[in-house]
């Protein structure tokens, strides 16, 4: 399908140790062998050989190692060879430079993988995989794609793709048949239970895509509470670091303050907002609706009271508010004394382990019982199409269309979740995904 040999540096270009220069494709062989003072011509695939990259006029470039892979147990199914030189950016670009005078092409970012695809290696859902394990930022988002990367979306769609195949073939058979009597005549009656459980298969799944989210790219935290309560202490206790303005001021902090920890392998995108009360402030009401804005979109909420003093009617408003939501009720200034409606901290003194352990122990106990796949918006989008589509057919059903029409819709879910892993796709819509990965890859 590709009649181009490519090559690109598959390493950070930067001083280290090592650099490596990939080159896939008919030619990767010889091209290579054009530059490389060792004959590796007829050797045996996955093996490795030791020698000089060498100039035109034979001069001596670089000690290296040459990887030989030999079609079609490669990542790309094509023959391919990989420089293992010293690292560093002069050097290392010499050799590409040196192998593209050869007769290789530059290859564009992503495009040993779009290779991989198109020549049937792995689906689109295992190239998305690869993508995430590059930019995964946790051990979750690093599991979720290995699990990806080994096929496991593939093997969780297929037998619901399978499934709505029957029931189209099934259709199929009564409309170009309809005289033989040894068929069996499909109904709605006959659809509808099928199709009631094939949207419940596709609602367990959704729902673990929302854990699958989470773990993904964190937990957007927010901490909240009326001012002068130790909001910007907490977020600076949880930080490490003096990222927030503390001060016995109330209503010092006016904007929304951002940080990003982990704890255990949870990831919590924090945001600390203005406290929340009435303010004549134009600049602290702005900061005040901000505050708000983010509580509502807040997948966890640390609502901080101060323990030292009486609630007021303030908190019993913030503890109103965010009663539907998922929280945890911190009562700081409080010197670790037992609460029994949340926990007890000192953020200012750095006493903030029981609220580590309550949020780890939230998490570990809801989430990551969960082995998540779909975590990526482009899957989950189609997915979500495909339940909309079914949604439709069962809607006609029971209105008793007949069963000729209804297909229309089992089939644009059927191509939904067949576009998830590349069968059914549109080529502007891949070449734009491959364009994400990193060059080399």
């Amino acid at each position: 399908m590709f009649n181009t040999t490519i090559a690109a540096i598959s390493t950070a270009l930067q001083e280290g140790a090592i650099s490596i220069v990939r080159v896939s494709g008919d030619d990767a062989i010889s091209i290579v062998q054009s530059i490389f003072d060792r004959d590796i011509t007829n050797v045996q695939s996955h093996t490795i050989h030791y020698g000089f990259i060498i100039d035109d006029d034979k001069t001596p470039i670089d000690e290296v190692l040459v990887s030989i892979f030999k079609a079609p147990k490669t990542y790309t199914r094509e023959d391919l060879v990989e420089i293992n030189c010293h690292g560093g950016t002069f050097i290392t670009r010499k050799i590409l430079s040196l192998v593209l005078s050869h007769g290789a092409s530059l290859a564009k970012p992503g495009e040993f993988t779009q290779r991989a695809f198109y020549n049937g290696r792995i689906d689109l859902s295992q190239a998305e995989a690869i993508q995430d394990m590059i930019e995964a930022s946790n051990d979750h988002a690093a599991n979720m794609a290995i699990y990806g990367i080994k096929g496991s979306v593939k093997k969780l769609l297929q037998p619901l793709i399978d499934d709505l195949m029957d029931i189209i073939a099934q259709i199929e058979v009564n409309i170009d048949y309809p005289e033989y009597e040894d068929i069996e005549q499909l109904t709605t009656e006959d659809l509808l239970p099928k199709t009631n459980n094939w949207i419940l298969k596709i609602d367990n799944i959704l729902k673990q895509v929302q854990t699958g989210q989470l773990l993904k790219k964190g937990i957007d935290t927010v901490i909240i509470g009326k001012p002068n309560v130790g909001k910007s202490s907490l977020l600076n206790a949880l930080l490490e670091e003096d990222k927030a303005i503390v001060t016995e001021i109330a209503g010092t902090t006016r904007d929304i303050v951002e940080g990003q920890i982990h704890i255990g392998s949870l990831q919590l995108n924090l945001i600390d907002t203005a406290g929340i009360r009435k303010s004549k402030d134009k600049i602290e009401q702005i900061g005040i609706e901000k505050s708000q804005q983010k509580l509502e979109e807040a997948q966890l909420i640390l609502l901080v009271l101060d323990g030292s003093k009486e609630l007021t009617e303030e908190d019993y408003i913030l503890l109103d508010k965010t009663k539907d939501k998922n929280r945890i009720i911190i009562y700081n200034k409080d010197d670790l004394k037992q609460v029994s409606n949340g926990i007890s901290i000192s953020a200012k003194q750095g006493k903030i382990q029981p609220l580590l352990d309550a949020i780890e122990a939230m998490y570990q106990n809801d989430l990551l019982k969960e082995n998540p796949i779909l975590s990526n918006e482009r899957q989950i989008g189609l997915l979500k199409m495909a339940r909309q589509d079914m949604i439709q057919a069962k809607c006609a059903m029971e209105q008793f269309v007949e069963p000729d029409l209804i297909e229309i819709d089992i089939v644009q879910a059927h191509d939904h979740l067949k576009e998830i892993l590349g069968d059914v796709s549109r080529e502007d819509l891949i070449d734009t995904l491959f364009t994400k990965f990193c060059l080399g890859k």
